[in-house]
């Protein structure tokens, strides 16, 4: 049974077989749900100042 993952960005649900999973150059994997997330991500954009995000709030998603 896959292990259920949180986007890196935004803190919603990945769905096992969807995604896009973003390795560093230092190991660390960052998982995204979507497209949208990994771009804004990129951007160097902060999910707190974004209302479309969990982190928006100060709280991870109950999903």
């Amino acid at each position: 049974m896959p292990r259920p993952k949180r986007c890196s960005f935004c803190g919603g649900p990945v769905e096992p077989g969807t995604g896009i999973m973003y390795v560093r150059n230092d190991g660390t994997i960052l998982w995204f749900c979507s497209s949208k997330c990994f771009k804004n991500f990129k951007l160097g954009r902060d999910p707190k100042r974004l209302p479309w995000t969990a982190y928006y709030l100060g709280k991870k998603s109950k999903r």
